[in-house]
């Protein structure tokens, strides 16, 4: 994607994106989207959903569970994946209560303010690439799926975009782009983004983890709702867009 003229010297805002930006589990709605076009009927993939609870409830870290979410995808076509990411977000983007109204809005201020908008998240480009075209961010750091020499998906990721590497991340593209840390924002939502949070000079707190809210209050975080609404036109104003999230 195009990065803003002065990418060099403007700082950057990092997000995370699921319940972040968007108002769902990304990787797992796509799920559904995917195992429905597969002939599933619902029960399939609540059957997934269910192994996933039951993962995370005995312990084993999130890194993991994105990795065992990619193995099922062994053997596909990656321009399959991708085209079905793409068809996903444009159902997905309709519906009244797609988007987190409060980051999108804050996401389209820094855009127009000419800073870099960066996406971080544990799901795939398929998913993410056309989210970032509606948002007009300029760069994503995300799970890379492997790929074999047909093209097709070996079920592995090159890293987890999970946790601690999310915060490996922010702080590879600070120093690739040369920016300042300190003048750079980061968003998410969950305590699993607390290391990238803590990246950058100016952390913001999403919704109500009890974990960001705790650290929010102690270090003079600021804290945005995670209000859901429908997605915005581009051309909506990010006042405009909090005045509506306001009415909620």
């Amino acid at each position: 994607m195009t990065l803003p003229m002065n990418a060099s010297i403007a700082p950057a805002a990092f997000f995370d994106v699921d319940e972040t930006l968007v108002n769902t589990k990304s990787m797992f709605h796509f799920l559904r989207f995917w195992m429905a076009r597969q002939g599933d009927d619902g029960s399939g993939h609540e059957a997934v959903m269910a192994g996933v609870r039951r993962a995370a409830a005995s312990g084993v870290h999130r890194s993991e569970i994105n990795r065992a979410y990619y193995r099922r995808f062994a053997g596909v076509p990656y321009a399959a994946l991708l085209e079905a990411g793409r068809d996903w977000w444009q159902e997905y983007r309709r519906g009244s209560d797609a988007v987190v109204v409060p980051a999108w809005a804050a996401a389209t201020r820094h855009r127009k303010a000419g800073h870099l908008v960066v996406l971080v998240s544990g799901s795939f480009r398929g998913c993410l690439e056309p989210l970032a075209q509606d948002l007009g961010a300029h760069r994503i750091l995300c799970s890379e799926p492997l790929v074999d020499t047909d093209g097709r998906l070996t079920g592995e990721v090159v890293r987890p975009m999970i946790g601690s590497v999310k915060a490996d991340a922010v702080r590879e593209t600070v120093a690739e782009l040369g920016l300042t840390a300190a003048d750079c924002s980061c968003y998410g939502d969950h305590s699993s983004d607390l290391d990238m949070l803590g990246a950058v000079g100016n952390p913001v707190v999403v919704g109500g983890d009890r974990v960001l809210l705790e650290h929010a209050q102690r270090l003079d975080w600021p804290v945005l709702p995670a209000t859901p609404g429908h997605l915005p036109s581009p051309d909506a104003s990010p006042a405009r867009l909090l005045t509506a999230a306001e009415r909620r």
